[in-house]
């Protein structure tokens, strides 16, 4: 097992500094957007009064902060910082609010995007002729990276500010797309773009189809700065670089496969997927299954690249699931076998309480009609069958905007 596979929950500090020693002393397969931005002089932010998205993830390959990269680069005037959900450390737990604050590294103030607002406001833009984005993506459209990049797409593009996006790889790789689509009664902060809930696709790719197609208005001048060495079919252990955890519950560089199975339905009362512990998303249990049949069941389907043993704790019953990051299978297809059963043995369903309580989860996936189909007991294999014409029109969509080679 690659180090940056490894699991060391308990010294990530130490881990991370062992792994920044060697990967300095090793050259990474892939060039990120910051390096190429580096190799190339900062010619896009050269005289510009710039302002930095960003937050723990944002390093280049040699481990080194972008946010200290741009404050010591001359001619470069780094005169901002703003940060997204989980702040600029990446450890407050999702759903919670940042404060504002100032950066002990740059001595510069971080305006948080996860607090009273989640668009940057005149006041925090005035004084900046560019916004830089750089932050490291999971590849499911939930994760709210994503959104803070629209939010400061958007506000860009009201204020005349050209944006340029740092671009990083999608851990997942970018041939997957898979999952529910959205509707648009259900795009929100959690699911910002009418995208696929695995979509396939990069920062910058992302950046450069929402600016096109309108999904950010007003449009912003915006420039993507593409990595080097990155090809589509790449999972993020292909890359020679170093994980960080994107936030608490993401701490493996293979815990966003796992948040594509079970992400989706961790909202859900009564379900368990692993969040904070030791293995987030890598759990699939119920309170109302049966460990061994479950497992069974699960194996029955004979999914590639994805084994399971069994899980008791705590009254849950289920299955651990253990999934090789080439899998050919539908990972977001495993969170509705998981509903379907918990369903069918809950004396009461799994949608007993008051349907706001469900929001949250109809926002990750995308619709409520999800609910409707668990309780009439629809087919998982009907249900997931039904993504996938989306699939196959995003997947045709998209490859105007795509700026890797397969």
């Amino acid at each position: 097992m690659l180090l940056n596979q490894t699991k060391f929950p308990r010294f990530p500090g130490i881990v991370a500094a062992i792994f920044c020693v060697l990967a300095a002393s090793a050259q990474a397969q892939v060039q990120l957007g910051i390096d190429i931005l580096e190799r190339n002089g900062f010619a896009q932010l050269k005289g510009k009064r710039v302002g930095l998205v960003t937050n723990h993830t944002g390093i280049d390959s040699r481990c080194v902060k972008t946010r200290k990269v741009l404050a010591a680069t001359k001619g470069v005037h780094l005169v901002a910082l703003y940060s997204p959900e989980h702040g600029l450390d990446g450890t407050t737990p999702a759903g919670k609010y940042v404060k504002s604050r100032k950066d002990p590294l740059t001595d510069l103030p971080v305006y948080s995007l996860y607090g009273d607002t989640r668009k940057p406001t005149p006041d925090m833009l005035r004084g900046v002729d560019l916004l830089v984005y750089d932050m490291q993506d999971i590849g499911s459209r939930s994760y709210t990276y994503i959104s803070t990049m629209i939010k400061c797409m958007e506000a860009a593009g009201e204020l005349g500010i050209e944006f340029v996006v740092l671009d990083r790889p999608n851990p997942l790789g970018g041939l997957r797309v898979e999952g529910p689509p959205i509707e648009q009664r259900w795009i929100s902060f959690v699911g910002a773009l009418p995208v696929p809930y695995v979509h396939g696709m990069t920062a910058g790719e992302l950046a450069q189809m929402a600016n096109d197609k309108g999904w950010a208005t007003p449009r912003c001048k915006l420039t993507v700065v593409a990595m080097s060495g990155w090809t589509r079919g790449m999972t993020w252990n292909d890359t020679g670089l170093r994980w960080i955890a994107t936030s608490p519950n993401i701490p493996y560089s293979t815990s966003p496969l796992y948040y594509a199975a079970t992400g989706l339905v961790g909202e859900v009362e009564g379900i368990e997927t692993g969040c904070g512990g030791p293995e987030p998303f890598e759990i699939a249990a119920s309170k109302w299954i049966s460990a061994p049949a479950f497992t069974a069941y699960l194996r029955s389907l004979k999914l590639p690249g994805i084994e399971v043993s069994e899980y008791n704790k705590g009254g849950f019953g289920g299955a651990r699931l253990h999934i090789d990051p080439n899998t050919p299978a539908n990972l977001s297809a495993l969170g509705i076998h998981l509903l379907a059963v918990a369903q069918k043995s809950a004396p009461r369903g799994i949608f007993a309480g008051p349907n706001r309580k469900y929001d949250l989860f109809y926002k990750c996936y995308g619709s409520d009609s999800i609910r409707r189909a668990i309780e009439k007991h629809v087919p998982p294999s009907k249900i997931i069958g039904s993504w996938a014409s989306t699939a196959a029109q995003f997947g045709a969509q998209r490859k105007p905007y795509l700026l890797y080679p397969q």
